[in-house]
Order: structure tokens, then C-alpha cells, then sequence
């Protein structure tokens, strides 16, 4: 591990940040020469911005700085040796065909991680609800493309100290790996530095198992990529004009719905149910209740057409299933979509329903299906791409993202970062309070995050339901 100083400033939450050095760190013993295609699955992802996750710690760590740092370091060398995929780059062989490459001998083989300190800014600066732009100074790779991988680490994380306590940013190759396989390496790693010897589930790395088609694709790093994309100009029109006018002002919330409040709205969803049907799931009627109240936010008119869009877990339903521990991307968008008029003017099961209905019918045939379709005409698309009027889901309250315990106890905030960020995106996450809590963290135009934080039926009307 090579350290350097930089010397950089940035400002974040009214305070400095500053890095003190940075470094790469490779598996703690030798791994080899490893090659593994990437497949259908993780293609899609490489337009995307590269997955930002922010873990607030109090305490400053359990002990000194120093030591913490060397302690996550050592612990990160050891889970490597599984998870030694994040450790590599992407690589494309003549064909055009992208994989994963790790090397004992490449240059610049490893996890980048920066040192970083921010004395001015307190644990209580970033846990509150509103905003993430104090974030981009604590987690690397702000609107940086996954297809960078080629170029970059597939895995960059900062370790903040602040005035009482740690932040852990962490920017992941999207192409490279799926929530899952996320909170399954931040587990391991947490795993290790709390004195296991070994990771207790390693990971399943033949991703070609779930997926053996080779899909060829003229895609390549852009000859003039700033090194720092999030400074980059606006594209300009031949007159000097600038190429679109501004987006919309967006705001990011966090809505914190205790376990009171999700078994309300699960039991408002499911009062007309008579037993004979299926019964509507706590995602089903949580993201029902979300569209609604997203929906009558934005004032749509009746006719305007509104999309749900979830990314849904596969392992289990490809044939044959995946184990849990699969490395990779094995999730797949599922679109429903309707008149906001529809929406709002029926009771809650209708959303609920069309919901449930298009993920009961993604099966093995329907996945096998959008994978044989897209790679007879592969499309990269935008982290935008999601639909008109759309509401679309990432991250899962089912991750156990308070369990990621390093030794000095869970973090105090699991936020999203700044990237992949738009209009009507939200990510659940399990909730601080525990239980069936649930965090519902919602980006919005400014004008609909007004309405939607005065709207009395998405807030249960303030009885018992946010905390």
C-alpha cells in the first residue's frame, strides 16, 4: 500500500474537509491472474453513475483515528481475498466483450481508499432527513460513469474523521455488482474487523452461471473524460449557447416510517382483501402508498400516464435459482404503468395490484425473455431512463445495512450518495428504529417535495406514523 498527500480542501456540512493521503489495497495474499465476463445482466449498468452508499458512525470508532483506519485496512486486505473482483478493473477483450480483470501485478490493482478530515462537521450534521449535497465531499466518484472502470478502481471509499465520529463513503462499479452482493462484502468486511478469520458466506463469483451469452459492445472510455466529471461545463451548441436549459430543482428527503406506520398502511392496503386473493406485501403496499401520495404531488392530470419501476432481485427466480451469495448484477427492472387519474381514483389495492401483479409475473421465462431481447439489440441506457412520470425503487429494506458493524457498534445514518439521483427515485432501507421500520429516501422536484411533506394521508396524519 503506497500513501501520498494530497493536500485537498473541500467543504462539506459548513466545515473543511481535507484528504491526508490515499492509497490502494490489495488482497492480503497473492490471488493471481482472474478474467470473469461480465453478462447480460451487468451490461446495462455501465452508463449508469457508479452506486454511492454513506455510513455515519458516533464515537469516532471506537478508539484513535490512526488505528481505526489501519484496523478497516487490514480487515479490507483480508475480505479481498474472497471479494477479489473489487479489487481489479474492467477490461474488454478484442471482441468487444466486457469482464472483470484482477492481477496481483496490475497497475494500480486494488480498493483506492482516501483519508480524509473533517474536524467541523459533527455525526449530527449528516443524519439529519434533508439533503445529500454536504455529501459529494465525503464519498468518492460524484458523477462518475461505471464505464470509468476501465480506467479507475471498481471500488473507492473515504474514511472521514469527523469532530465525533466516522464517515465511511463508498462509491461501487454498478456494472460489477447489485445491492445484494453490496451489503454481502460490506457485511463480510464488518465481519472480519470484528476478529473473524475468515468471511463466514463467501461470495459466488461465476456470474456465468446465471448468464453465458457473449454480448459484443462498441463501448469505450471518451477520449476527452475529465478526470473529475462533476466540474465538467455544460456541452455548448455551435452559437456558445448552452446545449439545455437547467434541471428542475431537485430535493432529497428521508421519511422515517416507524413499524406502527408500515402495518397501518400494510392493513389499509389489505381491508378489502376477502381472503380469496393473494395477499398484498409490505413492499406492495409501502411503494403503493409512496406512489399515490408521489403522484398526487405532482398534480398530474387524469390522463398523464404515471410508471412504477423496481429492480427485482432474480437469484431465486432464474432457472436454476442463484444462491443468495452471487456475486454480480442478477436484478432486472420491472415496469407497471398507468393513468394518474386511475391511480389516485381507485382505492389503494389498485396500485398495489398492478404492482404485485407485474412481479408475480416476472418468472424464469419472462426474465429469459428480456435477456434474449436485449442482447439481439443491446441499449445502454441512462440512470434517467425509467419512464414518464415514474417512481422508481432501489435498495431494499430487507439489507441489513444497521448490522454493518465494525467492532464499534452500527452506524448511526445509511444515506445514499449524490449519484443516480432524479426525479421521482427512491431508496428503502431498513429502519434505524428497527423492526419493520422503514426509511423511505425520496428525491423530488422542490415545488412537489412542498406538497408531499404537507400531505396528511402520506404522513398518516402525524399520529404515530413518521418518527
Amino acid at each position: 500500500m503506497a500513501g501520498e498527500i494530497p493536500g485537498e480542501e473541500a467543504t462539506a456540512a459548513g466545515g473543511k474537509v481535507t484528504v491526508l493521503t490515499k492509497t490502494h489495497v490489495k488482497p492480503r495474499k497473492a490471488v493471481g491472474k482472474k478474467q470473469c465476463q461480465l453478462v447480460t445482466f451487468d451490461l446495462p449498468y455501465l452508463a449508469f453513475f457508479y452506486n454511492q452508499k454513506l455510513l455515519v458512525y458516533g464515537g469516532g470508532g471506537g478508539g484513535e483515528f490512526e488505528d481505526t483506519v489501519e484496523k478497516l485496512k487490514d480487515g479490507l486486505a483480508v475480505v479481498l481475498e474472497e471479494f477479489y473482483q473489487l479489487a481489479g478493473r474492467l477490461g474488454k477483450d478484442e471482441e468487444g466483450v466486457f469482464r472483470v480483470e484482477y492481477d496481483d501485478e496490475m497497475d494500480g490493482a486494488g480498493v483506492e481508499v482516501v483519508v480524509a478530515a473533517a474536524d467541523g462537521v459533527a455525526v449530527a450534521d449528516l443524519i439529519n432527513e434533508e439533503g445529500t449535497a454536504m455529501f459529494k465531499d465525503l464519498i468518492p466518484y460524484t458523477r462518475i460513469l461505471n464505464l470509468e472502470g476501465l480506467h479507475r478502481p471498481l471500488l473507492s471509499m473515504q474514511l472521514t474523521k469527523l469532530k465525533d465520529g466516522l464517515a465511511i463513503g463508498l462509491a461501487f462499479n454498478h456494472a460489477v455488482l447489485d445491492g445484494m452482493s453490496t451489503w454481502h462484502f460490506m457485511s463480510s468486511w464488518a465481519e472480519i474487523c470484528r476478529g473473524a478469520h475468515s468471511v463466514s458466506v463467501p461470495p459466488f463469483l461465476d456470474r456465468t452461471k446465471s448468464r453465458q451469452t457473449r454480448v459484443k459492445l462498441n463501448l469505450s472510455r471518451p477520449s476527452d473524460a475529465p478526470e473529475h466529471a462533476e466540474s465538467s461545463p455544460p456541452p455548448q451548441q455551435p452559437n456558445g449557447d448552452a446545449a439545455a436549459p437547467p434541471p428542475p430543482q431537485l430535493r432529497e428527503k428521508v421519511f422515517k416510517f416507524s413499524e406502527s406506520a408500515i402495518d397501518r398502511i400494510k392493513s389499509r392496503v389489505n381491508a378489502q382483501s376477502d381472503g380469496s386473493k393473494k395477499a398484498f406485501s409490505t413492499f406492495q403496499s409501502l411503494a403503493t402508498h409512496v406512489w399515490h401520495a408521489i403522484t398526487r404531488a405532482r398534480e398530474l392530470k387524469p390522463e398523464d400516464y404515471t410508471v412504477f419501476t423496481v429492480f427485482a432481485n432474480c437469484r431465486g427466480r432464474v432457472d436454476p435459482p442463484m444462491p443468495d451469495a452471487y456475486f454480480g448484477n442478477l436484478i432486472q427492472a420491472i415496469f407497471t404503468a398507468t393513468a394518474a387519474g386511475a391511480l389516485i381514483g381507485n382505492p389503494p389495492e389498485y396500485g398495489a395490484g398492478l404492482i404485485q401483479s407485474a412481479i408475480d409475473s416476472h418468472d424464469a421465462k419472462a426474465i429469459e425473455g428480456r435477456n434474449e431481447e436485449w442482447e439481439k439489440d443491446p441499449k445502454i441506457f441512462g440512470f434517467k431512463d425509467a419512464g414518464a412520470n415514474c417512481v422508481a425503487v432501489g435498495s431494499s429494506p430487507r439489507f441489513k445495512v444497521y448490522a454493518v458493524d465494525f467492532g464499534f457498534g452500527g452506524p448511526e445514518s445509511v444515506r445514499s450518495g449524490p449519484n443516480n439521483r432524479f426525479d421521482g427515485m427512491m431508496y428503502l432501507y431498513q429502519g434505524k428504529s428497527g423492526g419493520r421500520s422503514v426509511d423511505v429516501e425520496i428525491t423530488l422536484e422542490a415545488a412537489a417535495m412542498e406538497k408531499l411533506e404537507k400531505d396528511d394521508e402520506f404522513l398518516l396524519g402525524g399520529a404515530d406514523g413518521l418518527i
